[in-house]
């Protein structure tokens, strides 16, 4: 019965993706989350790294002085932004990983796309930070809007458009 499920590459897509992410998810909530610095270490790189852009565009920068690890940044004279756990990207970094893992094509491949992909994401939340950082400066009105609709349609379409050109160009499948 099972050997069935197996040889149908979308059953085995679907069960072994299900499986990854139940793991993921429960190492992530009852591990990782409380007994590591994995989110804090990203949202610092996360603000390090727009903070330097900010400033590579002109910009002045408030400084906000978190600790260590910084969650906090803003264009001087705004109110900033403050990076959250759930702004973070990991969940997403994990779909993506997942998808990868699960869906069918050469390691060859993965090898490199993988980490392409994780780097790509990232890269665009950073920008994406960067962008609601001007817009809290200059347009704080439309932070909201911008923050829950706009960037959220686009970092997913970026994600679907990686595992799309993955299915397409790489995984061997048609």
């Amino acid at each position: 019965m099972f050997r069935g499920l197996f040889q149908n590459p979308f059953s085995r897509f679907l069960i072994l993706s299900s499986i990854l992410y139940l793991s993921w998810y429960f190492t992530y909530e009852f591990y990782l989350k409380d007994q590591t610095l994995l989110n804090e270490y990203v949202i610092d790189h996360i603000v390090r790294s727009s903070e330097a852009i900010l400033r590579f565009m002109g910009y002045d920068l408030n400084y906000y002085d978190d600790g260590n690890l910084r969650v906090r940044l803003g264009i001087l004279g705004s109110g900033g932004v403050v990076i959250g756990a759930p702004c973070d990207g990991i969940v997403l970094l994990a779909l993506f990983t997942v998808f990868m893992i699960a869906y069918a094509g050469p390691l060859k491949h993965k090898v490199w796309y993988l980490p392409m992909g994780l780097l790509v994401i990232h890269w665009l939340n950073i920008g994406r930070v960067v962008a609601l950082s001007i817009i809290v400066a200059t347009s704080r009105e439309w932070f909201t809007f911008n923050h829950d609709y706009t960037f959220t349609l686009l970092v997913y379409a970026v994600v679907f458009l990686l595992w799309y050109i993955w299915i397409i160009k790489f995984s061997g499948k048609k």
